[in-house]
């Protein structure tokens, strides 16, 4: 009887640790998101990868990159699409573009802009020396073609007046003629082309639509432009993570510190350690 009991207490003991596994695991994927709270985090993303110098080195050093990231993407379920690949002259790459596409992909992959150094025995060099390589990775959030522009009806004040100019006795006794604010922008339309004033106010929301929807995309041009202005150059000294494959195996990134010697699982998509670690930092 005492040995059944002690059975079933290693069996509860094992479903407990199971659980209580399971369940830090879920609570430090929810703290994870509270830290994706920025306007883009949960968009697509456009993952760049390019070369530094030092010709077939760095090229080999961005496939392998380029191959470590399409892991992680496969691990997270995510789909992707290749838009752009520019191969090396003798191997590897020398640029790649690739559209991550899934919940939190900006989010995630943010964490991953810079600069990234290899050192390590190149395969290259018949003297079998130890080579130094690097290439940037930079992530943007994916901007739709199709921007929506929502005109709320409570954010516009329409006056209507007559309208000037030609037109003989319907022009000057009819205030036919529209104007449209809208308060949030600012931005101020006017119609008095057609006689009927509803054809005069549908006009002139087309082109506040059209105003908006320009002053969008200024906006996200701008939002691209801050980002681009963070990148660094691809030398020694920017570099955000250094990968060592000789004389030992270290992973280890340079803003948080987080490394590992597993250097092999990491050039198999195994990031979400240092992507969290990064993340965390931010908050």
């Amino acid at each position: 009887m005492g040995q059944l009991a002690s059975e079933d207490d290693r069996i509860f003991q094992s479903e407990l640790e199971s659980n209580l596994s399971s369940f830090r695991r879920k609570l430090e994927e929810f703290e994870l998101l509270t830290l994706l709270s920025s306007e883009d985090d949960s968009k697509n993303a456009i993952l760049t990868i390019h070369s530094g110098a030092g010709g077939t080195e760095a090229c080999d050093w961005a496939a392998m990159l380029l191959r470590m990231y399409l892991r992680w993407i496969e691990s997270r379920g995510y789909a992707y699409q290749m838009m752009d690949l520019l191969p090396g002259e003798e191997a590897g790459v020398k640029s790649a573009v690739v559209e991550v596409k899934g919940e939190y992909a900006y989010g995630y992959l943010k964490a991953e802009s810079g600069v990234h150094r290899l050192v390590r025995i190149s395969p290259f060099d018949a003297n079998k020396r130890r080579h130094t390589s690097f290439a940037s990775v930079f992530v943007y959030p994916e901007i739709e073609d199709n921007i929506e522009v929502e005109i709320k009806e409570e954010d516009l004040r329409i006056d209507t007046y007559r309208a000037s100019g030609a037109g003989g006795q319907h022009v000057n006794k009819v205030s036919s003629a529209v104007r449209i604010t809208h308060i949030p922008s600012n931005i101020v339309v006017q119609c008095q082309n057609e006689r009927s004033q509803h054809k005069n106010r549908e006009m002139a929301l087309k082109i506040l639509r059209s105003k908006l929807y320009q002053l969008r995309k200024e906006e996200e041009e701008k939002k691209l432009e801050k980002i681009e202005s963070q990148k660094k150059k691809i030398e020694w000294g920017s570099q955000i993570r250094s990968y060592v494959f000789h004389p030992y195996n270290l992973v280890k990134d340079h803003r948080t510190g987080m490394e590992t010697s597993n250097t092999q699982g990491v050039m198999d998509g195994d990031l979400d350690r240092f992507i969290n670690a990064y993340l965390s930092l931010r908050k």
